[in-house]
């Protein structure tokens, strides 16, 4: 009798600690239910430069060999190998121009401001600027490493897919991206499962982004499918039966 208590006591044990991934658990895009968070829509923000940044440029002019002289880095692969990183003073220095204040500027703002210092020695200069660092980080329960953006607007499920999604052991409530701001670096913490999440503040991607993805505490016990679950007990119960059976000796 007590032997078939233990073996009772052990069963629950094993219950209680194991389970198994479902869909409401880790499942994507999940409609709104009291068990998920509703994030609010926000507005797009476009990147805006900070100091360290790098920026490449493309100088378009009908005057080839100024074009040429100014423009003296550009290979003979038509790529550039040379990026202008914004300096403390948030400025950046181009070949004959100098002092050029490019912090806290859109890209899109920031080539109008190269364009119009470059229209001062050469009246029909057009000027294409981008960022040559525009790369994301992704650490934890993922595929680590550094990815680039390739992409204006890049989502938080474009990121995780660009490095293999979330793993098993991975907890979708709390992903955290560290994005550096004005104010020094920001932490946003977010589940990512409900629909809601679209177009929120959470939903893009930004140069320099960290995304976290911390390891869930639970994950120890848990299994992928019911499969595995169903072999986790009958091997825990043929241990027992082992151990119960080599007792009566």
């Amino acid at each position: 009798m007590i032997q078939k208590n233990y073996l009772f006591i052990f069963i629950l044990i094993i219950l209680s600690f194991t389970s198994c991934y479902n869909y409401q658990s880790v499942g994507l895009l999940q409609d709104d239910n009291i068990f998920l968070p509703k994030y609010e829509k926000v507005d797009f923000i476009e990147y805006k430069l900070r100091v360290n940044d790098e920026v490449i440029y493309r100088l378009m002019t009908s005057d080839e060999t100024i074009s040429k002289l100014i423009t003296s880095d550009l290979a003979t692969s038509g790529q550039y190998v040379n990026s202008y990183r914004i300096h403390p003073d948030g400025t950046i220095d181009l070949p004959f121009i100098k002092n050029i204040p490019v912090e806290g500027l859109t890209i899109t703002e920031a080539g109008q401001v190269v364009e119009k210092r470059f229209k001062e020695l050469i009246p029909d200069a057009s000027i294409k600027l981008s960022i040559a660092n525009k790369t994301f980080t992704i650490i934890g329960e993922a595929s680590n490493g550094v990815f680039p953006i390739y992409k204006e607007k890049l989502t938080i499920y474009q990121a995780l897919s660009m490095s293999g999604l979330l793993s098993y052991s991975g907890d979708p409530k709390r992903v955290r991206i560290l994005r550096e701001t004005d104010h020094g670096t920001k932490i946003l913490q977010f589940d990512i499962r409900p629909k809601s999440i679209i177009e929120s503040k959470y939903y893009y991607i930004y140069p320099n982004d960290i995304i976290y993805v911390q390891r869930e505490p639970a994950s120890f016990y848990k299994v992928s499918n019911y499969g595995s679950f169903i072999g986790t007990i009958t091997t825990s119960l043929s241990f027992l039966f082992t151990v119960l059976y080599y007792s009566k000796f």
